[in-house]
Formats: structure tokens, C-alpha cells, sequence
């Protein structure tokens, strides 16, 4: 985010024009409108009525920043010349696209232009003296989009620098109710700018409505990110987006948890299980198909299925050197080595069929890799499926025994406690062991099939049975 937005060719003019129209304002003792200021003070602005042509859209709106990365030509306009005709365009058409999925128009943009159709405009938009929209950026695309002529607006004081207009969005945002959420990438974003502020993370937190916990679980899913864009990056330039991530919201906070969670006891399993489920993200698994990745999920179900060019080379764990001291630590280990090698593989192989060079060689070898590698994985989620399956089949059978002990222990105990009071109803309780016998003999009967040398809870069942 640059420290300073500049003024527009047309600034002069358009100063000109907003500060006539709030002289008028004055005078008239016009409506107002009021904004957070400042570290808490409060700022009551007058509104005026402006044309939409005058204005210009905020380059760094936290609204659309993981978009931008959408078109790098586009948005390297945007950086260089933010009130250029092509930047506003630019940031018209962002303003309008799911985040998720920006070849398509976002279902809450096209609720606001019905609303602001049937409705018109009910509050204010927010502006800077030189005419850049602070507050309402998207409302000003759909006003332009319905062919209106107007928008009303409150505009800051004179001197407000640039951080004032990063923190006014982001305090209006947050307290309203009522507005277009930011997605999840600018939230995450907007996380991270107030941190370079070297805000506390129990205030940032409050402000953004979650808990401290939350915002250290999300800052560790966007460092995650940020390296996996890293990872991702092609000899030509070429890496993934920040939208790449839009839909992942829940899978990478589950990653966290338990990447954290196994860390604690075995940080190379948990290293194994992060790059696993990173590769499975990649190729779009389902939540719950995520679930199924384990720490070993490559080793047990993938290693020896990869086509030839999707397995790594044989790595060894080499000790670490600690700096300062003549002392070496055992370094990653060859597992944990392979499988970042095949994520490092999809990583970049994902990027490589975004380049904007379009259709090449290296994207059509990329996609083939990425083709095999969604059918190897597919194959592996269903086999730990079936094995996750089996394994809850092995371990509900004795739950079920478990369940049933604490029954009759509480059954006993309440028995007494019948008998005591002359409370109990003793052809009922005959009649219940009748049903208990006859479907503990059943049990006997399966239990005496399975076992050649059952053990001594087996051996009672069966006695008792015979012997009833």
C-alpha cells in the first residue's frame, strides 16, 4: 500500500467543486454525516450532492487489493498511474466481480444495484477533498452502472493524509452491519496492514469483531499463503494469485488447527500433513476429503502410485548447522522432503497454466501433470476413506460393549435404590434380562465364529452363555 495517494491531473478542478458545493452545505446547514477519526473522536461531516464523473475510485480500497493481482499488466497501471482512465476502469470492473471467482459478477454487487435502484441511495458515501472515494466505492460503481448522474457524500477534512483514509474504510466496514463484507483474502489483508502499524493484536481483533486466537489463526493462514505464491513463482515471473486462495477459508483454519495441535508432539509429522493437505488443496479436495489426509497419506497411498515425472528424487536429511555455534541438528527428514517436493511440483505447475503468455508447451505438460496428479490422489482419498471407515468399524464394536457396562453399572446402582424405596417392578426387570440374555447369546454365537483362541472376555461370554 503506497504511503500517499497523489492528486489526479484534474485535482485542482475538482477541489474547486467539492469545496463550492460544501460552502453551500454550510450555509444551508445542510444534512451530516458522522465517521470514526483519528484513534476514537468522532467526525461529523456535512453532505453534498456531486457528479459521479468527478470522482475517482480509491486505488487502495481494501475492498478489491487481492483482486488487483487479477491482470498484472492492469494492475501495474494501477500503481503507476492510478487516475488513468484504464486504472479507473480497472478498478470499476473489480469492484463488480465475485472475489472468488472474478469472471463473474458478485451476487451481492448485483443486490446493491436493485436496492439502490428501488431505494436510491440511502447513506452517504465518504470522499477526500481531491475527490477520491473513501467510503462507497462500490456503491459508486453500481450508481454509474444504473445510469445516475449523483452521489451524495461526506467529505474529510482538508488535511487528511492517507492513513486517515485507510483507517476511516476500515472502521466504517467494520462497525456496519449492513455493507458488502470484504472477502476473506482482504480481510486477511487488512489484518496485516494494521499490524504494520504495530497495533496490539487484542485491539485489532476487538475491531474486527473476532478473537485473539482467530486473528493469530488467520495471520498464520495468510503466511502460508504468502509462501505457497513464493513456491509457486515460474523462471518467467509466473505465480499464483491471492485469490487463488478466496474459496480455501475453512480448509486452511482446519489446517492450522491441526498443524498446531500435531506440532506440539511431532513437528515432521505435522510438516508431512501441512504439505499433503497443501497439495490436496490445490487440486480443490472437498473439506471432508481433506480430513482424510494424514501425516503418512503420501508414503501410505501416494508414493508408489505418482507417475514417474511427479515422484522426487531420492533426498536425505541433512544436519543443520546452528548459526553462531559449532553445533549440528538433525535437519528435515527425507520424508518431509519428498512430499514438499511434490507440492513444490503442483505449486508451480498451477502457476504455470495461469501465465498470461497463454496456450504454451509448458503449460499443456503442467496441466498433464496436474491431470495425473488429481486422478493419483483422487484414488488415494478413496482408499483412506475406506480405511478410515474400516477403522471406525474396529473401534465401535467395543465402544458399544464399553456403553453398555456403564448401563448396568448405573442399572445396579438404581436397582438398589428401587429395591430400598419398594419401588421396583419385578416382572419388568425379569422380563429386561430375558431380552439382555437372548442378545448376549447372539453376541456369543458371532464372537464364537471369530476367534480360534479367544481371550478371557470371550471365554466368559461363552460360558456364560452355554451355562444359562
Amino acid at each position: 500500500m503506497r504511503d500517499e495517494l497523489g492528486q489526479s491531473v484534474q485535482s485542482g478542478k475538482i477541489e474547486s467543486i467539492i469545496e463550492g458545493r460544501l460552502r453551500q452545505a454550510r450555509q444551508d446547514d445542510g444534512a451530516k454525516i458522522t465517521v470514526p477519526w483519528r484513534g476514537g473522536e468522532e467526525k461529523h461531516l456535512h453532505v453534498i450532492s456531486i457528479p459521479l464523473n468527478v470522482l475517482y475510485f480509491n486505488p487502495d480500497t481494501h475492498r478489491i487489493r487481492a483482486q488487483r493481482t487479477l491482470d498484472a499488466k492492469r494492475d501495474a497501471v494501477l500503481d503507476s498511474d492510478p487516475w488513468s482512465e484504464e486504472a479507473q476502469d480497472y478498478l470499476h470492473y473489480l469492484l463488480r466481480c465475485n472475489p472468488s471467482d472474478p469472471e463473474k459478477t458478485d451476487p451481492d454487487y448485483i443486490a446493491l444495484k436493485e436496492q439502490l435502484e428501488t431505494f436510491d441511495q440511502r447513506d452517504p458515501g465518504i470522499i477526500t477533498p481531491k475527490g477520491v472515494l473513501v467510503d462507497g466505492n462500490t456503491r459508486c460503481a453500481a450508481l454509474k452502472d444504473l445510469g445516475k448522474e449523483y452521489i451524495r457524500v461526506g467529505v474529510l477534512p482538508d488535511d487528511t493524509s492517507q492513513n486517515d483514509i485507510n483507517d476511516v474504510e476500515l472502521r466504517i466496514q467494520l462497525r456496519s452491519v449492513k455493507r458488502r463484507e470484504y472477502s476473506y483474502i482482504n480481510r486477511l489483508l487488512a489484518i496485516e496492514d494494521e499490524i504494520k502499524k504495530r497495533r496490539n493484536e487484542n485491539d485489532i481483533a476487538r475491531e474486527f469483531g473476532i478473537k485473539t486466537k482467530t486473528l493469530q489463526q488467520d495471520r498464520w493462514v495468510y503466511k502460508l499463503i504468502q509462501e505457497a505464491i513464493e513456491r509457486s513463482r515460474t523462471d518467467d515471473g509466473t505465480s499464483l494469485r491471492l485469490i487463488d486462495f478466496e474459496d480455501h477459508q475453512e480448509k486452511l483454519r482446519e489446517l492450522q488447527r491441526d498443524f498446531t495441535k500435531l506440532a506440539k508432539t511431532n513437528p515432521d509429522e505435522a510438516e508431512r500433513l501441512k504439505e499433503s493437505r497443501l497439495a490436496a488443496l490445490l487440486l480443490d479436495f472437498a473439506k471432508t476429503s481433506m480430513r482424510l489426509v494424514e501425516p503418512d497419506f503420501y508414503e501410505r497411498y501416494l508414493a508408489e502410485s505418482l507417475p514417474e515425472e511427479l515422484r522426487p528424487q531420492s533426498q536425505e536429511s541433512e544436519p543443520v548447522q546452528v548459526p553462531g555455534l559449532e553445533v549440528e541438528v538433525p535437519g528435515e527428514s527425507s520424508q518431509v522432503k519428498k512430499v514438499r517436493s511434490l507440492t513444490d511440483q503442483l505449486l508451480k505447475d498451477f502457476a504455470t497454466t495461469r501465465s498470461p503468455s497463454g496456450e504454451t508447451a509448458a503449460a499443456g505438460e503442467s496441466r498433464n501433470r496436474l491431470d495425473k496428479a488429481g486422478k493419483v490422489f483422487s484414488n488415494a482419498a478413496k482408499l483412506a476413506g475406506q480405511n478410515a471407515q474400516l477403522k471406525k468399524r474396529q473401534i465401535v464394536v467395543p465402544e458399544r460393549l464399553t456403553d453398555a457396562a456403564d448401563h448396568v453399572r448405573q442399572c445396579a446402582a438404581e436397582f438398589a435404590e428401587a429395591r430400598a424405596k419398594g419401588a421396583l417392578d419385578e416382572e419388568a426387570f425379569d422380563d429386561a434380562l430375558i431380552a439382555l440374555r437372548d442378545e448376549l447369546a447372539r453376541l456369543a454365537k458371532y464372537a464364537g465364529r471369530a476367534f480360534d483362541t479367544p481371550g478371557t472376555g470371550v471365554e466368559w461370554l461363552l460360558e456364560s452363555v452355554n451355562n444359562a
